[in-house]
């Protein structure tokens, strides 16, 4: 097996973590090499190991790109539902052949602006997000399909994949949904209309969103990159054609993630 190692800005390669997990992988027959950049993934990888965070997960699925190589998340961060694993397990799960591989679904942006775009890999795993660049209210006209919704009047707006329903979308007030299921979610930020709700939708859906303040200006941004797009700006986001190939460890479960993580149920009346 060859697996290519992503570790993400605030590590140090000599971190003892690390170091034991990269020594495990080794003894293992397991042939190790560091990646900063696309280009440096040798022919015959047989996935990427992301080492970090969640941010550091989402950088890395931006190196694998459409390749269809898998990633593995090994967590050095903070919640980490993307990079779920310590680094003391994946090693032998990995050897031992103990992980299955998921396909996570994509969103892909076109900003019809000219030259103006996200940037070589308009994709977003996690989330695709507008949201205002000044300090006037944002208001966003998005259309389902064809049915154009009342104006969103807010901060912003949130386009989360299943995936994402643990990361921005959920602290602005989205739903929690199970990876698997095939929805996208729609959350205001910060909504001016008492009256509005996150909304969840099928993953079939094209949304196409015009935006328009006092500003005449305001940010987009896919997962972690930052663009920003002149007012009404048409921005349509749709379900990518590829997915990302996700490796989970077999003991890995999402419901155990969310009691462990975010400390669901958190409770004196349910101790058992």
């Amino acid at each position: 097996m060859r697996i290519a190692v992503y570790i993400g800005r605030k590590v140090s390669e000599t971190d003892e973590r690390i170091v034991r997990l990269t020594d495990a992988l080794l003894n293992g027959g397991v042939e190790v090499y560091s990646v900063k950049k696309t280009e440096d993934i040798r022919s015959g990888t047989d996935m990427m190991l992301s080492v970090g965070g969640d941010g550091t997960f989402l950088s890395a699925a931006k190196l694998v790109a459409d390749s269809a190589l898998p990633v593995a998340g090994v967590n050095l961060g903070r919640l980490g539902f993307l990079s779920e694993n310590h680094p003391e397990d994946i090693a032998g799960a990995l050897i031992s052949g103990d992980y299955a591989i998921e396909n996570r679904s994509l969103l892909k942006a076109v900003i019809e602006s000219g030259d103006e775009a996200v940037d070589s890999w308009p994709y977003a795993l996690n989330e695709m997000t507008v949201r205002r660049s000044g300090s006037a209210m944002l208001g966003v006209d998005l259309t389902l399909d064809d049915v154009l919704l009342p104006t969103y009047w807010a901060d912003g707006l949130v386009i989360s994949t299943s995936s994402g329903s643990t990361a921005y979308s959920l602290s602005v007030g989205g739903p929690i949904v199970l990876p698997e299921s095939r929805v996208l979610i729609v959350s205001p930020i910060a909504p001016h209309n008492l009256n509005v709700r996150p909304l969840v939708v099928p993953d079939s859906t094209k949304m196409t969103l015009r935006m328009h303040s006092r500003d005449g200006r305001f940010e987009f941004s896919a997962d972690n990159r930052v663009v920003e797009v002149s007012e009404n700006t048409p921005v349509t986001v749709s379900l990518a054609q590829f997915s990302l190939r996700r490796v989970r460890l077999n003991k890995s479960d999402f419901m155990h993630a969310l009691i462990e993580k975010l400390h669901w149920g958190d409770d004196l009346r349910n101790v058992r």
